[in-house]
């Protein structure tokens, strides 16, 4: 956690250079992107600071500990315990802003919902789920948009992205990542027997244009026209956009607006998150043997939790959480659950890190 700390400190100050840089100043895209940046990092960076000018401040105190004059020992005596409780304090601080890993303080997100394994009722799931994030995205007043559809004839969702702006947006929402189950009768069965059907959740942090170098000659551009249920709603003309990674063969495509070049703003942006969560995922492989919380583990494969309607229960299986509020959940209440995953991650961590001394 120390060096992740060190980290993010040093890229606050990287970034406090680049703001003065006239190359910086004179680019008003970056030196948005940089500012921005900077502005997520802000809290956690000066909280840090005055961490590191406190251990500072407890080094020199105990250092007078051993001093021949009665006085400095005593003044030393006096000291350390409150400076000790409020470095301990400052700790617990940074442990809340860090829980959930290096990238707990992004203000940006990409939330990726799939149908799975059960048909037309698994993409009625998903709109469900869509539904669910959307209200709870509005209740914490975060700014909300439809990155790209797939709409089923019943009005369910072969996939859908969204991306979400806010204080606080990435280490709420990172836990939702992984497998979603759904127990119920379909609208579709006529014997009323319950049915189990999926859909995957992918929650991937929004870089900001300063940290993903992508230019035009990284990637191939397709355009075409973009398709729909038929009749009226065909685009008759070309504005869907297709973009593949050279290096990595990542693939994007684009078509839910209109214009060409808002399809493409948004495809980049999509393959810029993408590009990072290659990046964090290569890192990670990297540090295997740094621990990995179970809840922050983000595995799309691994099921986390079970929507079962007849109950009105929804367990998330990760924490043995049981609640008999399925309703209120899929209304956008979401915080209980959120609440107590974080508070677990915290324990998990507090608990691996020991003493401070």
């Amino acid at each position: 956690m120390r060096k992740m700390l060190e980290e993010k400190l040093a890229r606050f100050e990287e970034l406090q250079q680049k703001m003065s840089d006239p190359q910086v100043l004179a680019d008003s895209s970056r030196m948005a992107a940089a500012a921005r940046e900077h502005g997520s990092l802000s809290r956690l960076a000066m909280k840090y600071r005055r961490f590191k000018n406190l251990c500072s401040e407890i080094t020199d105190w105990k250092a007078m500990l051993e001093s021949d004059d009665a006085d400095e020992r005593e003044m030393a005596e006096a000291e350390l315990p409150q400076l000790k409780a409020a470095r301990e304090e400052l700790w617990d601080e940074l442990l809340e802003l860090t829980v959930g890993g290096e990238d707990a303080n992004r203000t940006r997100c990409v939330v990726e919902i799939r149908a799975g394994t059960g048909g037309e009722e698994a993409a009625l799931f998903a709109r469900d789920l869509y539904e669910m994030y959307h209200k709870f995205a509005e209740s914490k007043g975060w700014k909300i948009e439809t990155m790209e559809a797939s709409p089923t004839d019943l009005g369910g969702f072969k996939d859908v992205q969204l991306a979400f702006e806010g204080e606080g947006v990435f280490r709420e929402l990172q836990y939702e990542s992984g497998g979603h189950r759904v127990q119920r009768v379909p609208e579709t069965e006529a014997k009323g027997r319950i049915h189990t059907s999926a859909a995957t959740v992918a929650v991937l942090p929004e870089p900001e244009d300063v940290e993903i170098d992508l230019k035009p000659d990284d990637y191939r551009k397709d355009i075409f026209h973009a398709s729909g249920p038929g009749g009226q709603h065909v685009n008759k003309t070309a504005s869907a956009i297709r973009l593949t990674h050279y290096e990595s063969g990542i693939v994007v495509s684009m078509q839910d607006e209109k214009s060409q070049h808002k399809n493409l703003a948004k495809a980049i942006r999509v393959l810029k998150t993408r590009l990072y969560e290659a990046k964090r995922q290569q890192e990670h492989d990297k540090r295997a043997e740094v621990r990995r919380t179970l809840v922050g583990s983000g595995d799309r494969s691994q099921r986390i939790r079970t929507y079962n309607f007849p109950e009105n229960r929804i367990t998330d299986h990760r924490i043995n959480l049981t609640l008999y509020k399925l309703d209120q959940i899929l209304q956008g209440n979401l915080q209980p659950i959120i609440d107590q995953l974080i508070e677990f991650d915290r324990r998990e961590i507090r608990g691996s890190l020991g003493p401070l001394d």
